[in-house]
Order: C-alpha cells, then structure tokens, then sequence
C-alpha cells in the first residue's frame, strides 16, 4: 500500500472539505471575506491530509540500516541524523530516508524518454526564464532569498547527482552554450529499493533529515556535529574564515549553491546558538557541555521553526487571510496575545496552534516530498546585480554581480565587508519576483566549485520531470484546482501566452510544473503562485504537526523555561539587534525583519 489507513472523517468534516474545495474552484478562497476564506483554508487543508499524503517508505525495501530501540537521552535530545523522533518508529525522518509523494503512484512516474526531454528543457529555460529586466519583489528585502536556502539546506537534498548515464540535452543552432550537448547528472538512484521492475515508481533518498532540526548548523551525523562544536560550554565554533577551517573537504563553499547570503544566515545562527547556550549556563550552572549542547540546539531549531512560521511565510504570502492562518499555525486562532496570557487550552490546533498540541502523522509517516521540493525551487529570488552599502550612513561599499557572491569568492565578500553591513544591504535591497522572465541570468550559466558548467533553469526543469512530479495541469488536478483551458487561462499576460504556446506547441497539457507556477496570476500579496501555496498548506503545518520537539514534547521539561522563553519572546529582528546592534535604526520601524529596511539616513 502506498498511503497508511487514516480513518474515516465525521460527515460534517467531509461535508465542510467538500464545500471548501467547491467553494474554492468557483470563488477563490483570496476572494472571500477573511472569516469564510479561513474556514475554507481549514476545509482544503483537511482534504489535503487525507487525500494526499503517501508513503513511499512502504515501497519494497532493502539493506536499510539498523535502529535500535530509543535510549532515555532520546526523550529529551534531537539526534544527529534524526532517528528517534517518532519514539514507536524510530527511523522515521532520519537522513537518507525516502523522500515521500503529495500525488499517488500512477501519477508519479516519469516519463519514459523521448518526452521526458520534450520541450528541450534548455530551450524552455532559453525562451520562459531568461531575465530581460530584473523585476523586483518590492514588498519583501533580500534577506527572504537569504532565508529560504537556509531552511531548504535543513529540509532536503537529493545530493550532488551522478555522471553515470547522464542526461544529454541536444542544443538549437543559436544556443551558445560551448560545450554541446549539454550533460547534466542524473539524480542519484536509491540504493534501498531492490532491482526489478516492481510497477512503482522510483524513489530517492533525502541527504538531510527532514525534521525542523536546524541541521544546516548541526550536521546530519554524529561525526560532523562533533566537528562543529567546540566542546565547551556546549558552543559552536565561529569561524573568522572558512566555516570549516580544519576541514576544506567540509566547507560548504566547495558545494554547489554557496553564496554570501547562506553563509551570513548561518554565522548569525551560530551566534544565536551560542547566545542560548550562554543563557541556559546562567540558569543552570552546573549542566555539562552535552545538556548545554542539546538543549540550545532544541531551543534554537525551535526559533527558527517560529520566524519561517509566523514571520518569513507571511511576509512572502502577506494576503490578510494567509497572515492570519500562519500564525493560527503557531498561536491558534486566539492569537498570540491570549497564547501567552492563558497558555494552551486543550490540545486541539484550531484554538491554541500546533505547538505544544498533540503529535498527528495523519496516518501516513512523515517525510517531506518531491512535490514540496519541486515548489520550493525559487531561484527568481536572486538579482543578478548586488550593491553593498554601510548601515551607518548607507554609502556605497562596492556593487557585485551574483558570480562574485558564490562559492569561494564569498569569503572575499565576508572579509571586505562587516555583517553589519552586509546584513544592512540585504535588508534594504529587493529580491527578485517569482515569476517568468525573471530567472537569474547567472545561474543559466552557473559554474560550480568543481568547474562543471550548468543551466539552473534547465535543470529544475529536467528534475522535477525525472523525479514524476506532474506538469502543472496535472499538478493542479492532483491538488483539487481545476486545469487551466489553454494558455490565454494559464497567464493573464497575452504576451507568455504566445510565448507558451510556441514552446510546447499548443499543447496546454506539457506545460512543466514551475512554468506554470511562474507564469500564473498570484494572489495579492504573494510573491508567488496559489498552485504552490496548496503544497504550503499541506506540508507547512505536516513540518510542525508531525515533529514530536514541537508538539508534546515542546514543554518545560523538555526546552526548560528558560528555552522556552527564549522561543516566545524573539523574533529575527531581536536576533539581528542582540548580534548587531548596529541595525537598530534601520529596523527601528519594522514590524517584520524580512520587508524592506529604513534606508540610513532616511526620516524617521
């Protein structure tokens, strides 16, 4: 079986989802007043738990490693590689499981070649994708791009792929690509399905564990965490340098993707890190290296888990009815105000949030999917051109191109400037908008540390074809959203929809999946689409409902008071001010740390 039995929903929760999803394809749930856009937000949601959620750990398995029963340090410590979090199946969520589906198993298969390189994902990155003119996302500052890669590196990775057999793209006679055909790794196989054609489709492994861990800061083996700490007062090490100094082999400038906002949201979470572990030896002096260590770590994973929530999200999606549902998430629908005077009432969601409430898998054991992975690919984020300017007076420092920014030229960047300032420069400029046209034209021809040439936005395109994540008529079928008719109800720009027309030759159906997602009408103030934001609703609070450190577990006994305040009364702004205090007028009238910065020097 591919999805766990979950029970049948009482008839009036049924009855609710299927008004919501009705309401939904013929209204809109943005189009409604914010009470009844809320009840229809609860009503897709439930329909999505239960109708899409599978688990591919099912698939027939072998050579999987062992785990042990729980030992007492699991009650209280998240582990290296993420086993023991779900006490009763202990390998659940740990690093190099399976990722799992949003869509059932006859819709996640690949295609078999040729059309599983049909249009020429070159091609549509050439004619959809290419950047003109840079189109800002003038509601948010840089920082968002900085922010999402980091939570992304906690969350997944499907590795850095494999030469096997790999996949060859052929190149029109205009392309200037120099180097045809255009070669591009295959995603890794999974080693734990056995060979044989077994009807299912194919599965991989996820590098990372998928739990809100932080482990971006604390790696995903006990080696590499031993290696980050310092082995006293339970610290990170921060390094002047390389993040990794004693290791080259480890330092994530030698890994594709690495660039100047990365390595500042991980300086400063290693700061805050430390900052906690400071905290809890002031209230309990006499806890050795590893209780300081763990706790800190449960303490700071759970901060960051908070601002994605209820401060990176709604700024992204800053629609009044999506701000609301996001910090529902966290506080319930009494608000934060009441959360903090009258703390939990029951351990339901919909009143006091899912934090601290009861652990529910929704039957099916919690991964995250290809189809979160293939939504969450916004390299739009990115401008191609940075200038740096000083948080005191906002003076020109030295402007960039995004190449200058990646890889091992990103400790130029940090040693010329102070983070100050480099946090000052994101917070005061603009991403990009997710949307067509506006793709980064660095990374269409983007150079890894190990010298390989690659097209970004022919890749994410190839990816999510070779992993079966449906293109997006399907992909909207699948989530309950009806198809678009053709392309002039896809985009509301005639223009893209000449232009979609001609590069899949008038058939609507061979759209791909992020296309179509940037090429759709956004709901106001999203920064990007309403066909990406169902996997949201589904997967965001899944993250929360299913992580044991943030439902039953998040208690005194477990974070201690201490961490516990820790997490509810900081934001990202009281983050950056403890560190860099330097920031502070420019954040001084700022509700959220991810909209756009007081410009030094400006009126207050």
């Amino acid at each position: 079986m591919s999805t766990a039995p979950q029970g049948r929903a009482p008839w009036f929760v049924q009855l609710h989802d299927r008004l919501a999803v009705a309401v939904d394809q013929r209204v809109g749930w943005q189009r409604l007043p914010k009470p009844l856009a809320l009840l229809t937000l609860v009503g897709l949601r439930d329909n999505l738990r239960r109708k899409n959620l599978f688990d591919t750990g099912s698939y027939p398995s072998r050579d999987l490693p062992e785990v042990g029963p729980p030992n007492v340090q699991n009650l209280t410590s998240r582990t290296a590689d993420g086993t023991y979090n779900d006490l009763a199946d202990p390998r659940m969520g740990m690093a190099r499981s399976r990722f799992g589906r949003n869509v059932p198993p006859d819709r996640a298969c690949p295609e078999p070649e040729p059309g599983l390189l049909s249009p020429s994902p070159r091609e549509v990155s050439r004619a959809l994708l290419t950047r003109h003119a840079f189109v800002p996302a003038e509601s948010v500052n840089a920082l968002v791009a900085a922010w999402l890669q980091f939570m992304v590196r906690d969350w997944v990775s499907h590795g850095q792929g494999t030469m096997d057999r790999p996949w060859s793209i052929d190149l029109s006679d205009d392309d200037p690509w120099p180097t045809p055909p255009m070669l591009v790794p295959r995603t890794i196989p999974d080693p734990t399905r056995p060979d044989g054609n077994d009807g299912l489709p194919p599965t991989f492994l996820n590098e990372n564990s998928p739990w809100w861990d932080a482990s971006q800061l604390y790696g995903n083996n006990l080696a590499e965490q031993r290696s980050l700490r310092t082995g006293q007062g339970g610290r990170l090490r921060v390094p002047d340098g390389p993040l990794f100094p004693d290791d080259p082999d480890k330092d994530p400038a030698a890994v594709p993707g690495f660039w100047v906002g990365l390595a500042m949201m991980h300086l400063v979470f290693l700061l805050e890190h430390n900052a906690i572990c400071d905290a809890l030896h002031d209230a309990y002096p006499t806890w050795s290296d590893e209780e300081l260590f763990q706790r800190a770590r449960l303490v700071n994973a759970a901060l960051l888990a908070k601002i994605h929530t209820v401060e990176w999200t709604p700024a992204v999606l800053s629609h009044p009815t999506t701000v609301t549902a996001l910090h529902t998430n966290w506080y319930g629908l009494l608000g934060e105000r009441l959360h903090r005077l009258l703390g939990r009432l029951g351990s339901g969601e919909l009143l006091s949030g899912i934090v601290g409430g009861r652990t529910d898998h929704f039957g099916v054991p919690y991964s995250l999917t290809e189809e979160f992975v293939a939504v969450y690919r916004m390299h739009p984020l990115i401008p191609d051109d940075w200038s740096f300017r000083s948080a005191a007076d906002d003076s020109l420092l030295q402007e960039a191109g995004f190449r200058e920014l990646t890889g091992w030229h990103a400790y130029d960047i940090l040693g010329k400037h102070t983070l100050t300032d480099l946090l000052y420069s994101f917070g005061t400029s603009h991403p990009g908008l997710v949307t067509l046209h506006n793709y980064p034209r660095s990374l269409q021809e983007f150079q890894r540390p190990d010298g390989k040439l690659m097209d970004l936005g022919a890749v994410d395109i190839l990816r999510s074809r070779e992993v079966g994540v449906p293109r997006y008529n399907e992909f909207r079928r699948q989530f309950h959203l009806r198809p678009a008719k053709d392309f002039h109800t896809l985009t509301d720009n005639p223009v893209w929809a000449e232009e979609l027309r001609r590069v899949y030759d008038g058939d609507i159906e061979r759209v791909d999946l992020s296309v179509g997602l940037f090429a759709e009408p956004r709901p106001k103030g999203f920064a990007f689409s309403d066909t990406a934001f169902r996997v949201f609703v589904l997967m965001a609070s899944r993250r929360l409902n299913s992580d044991r450190f943030l439902t039953r577990d998040y208690t005194p006994q477990v974070y201690t008071p201490t961490g516990l305040d820790w997490i509810e009364n900081n934001t990202m702004t009281s983050v950056l001010l403890r560190h860099f205090p330097g920031l502070r007028g420019s954040l001084r009238s700022v509700d959220n740390a991810f909209a756009p910065w007081t410009v030094a020097g400006s009126p207050q």
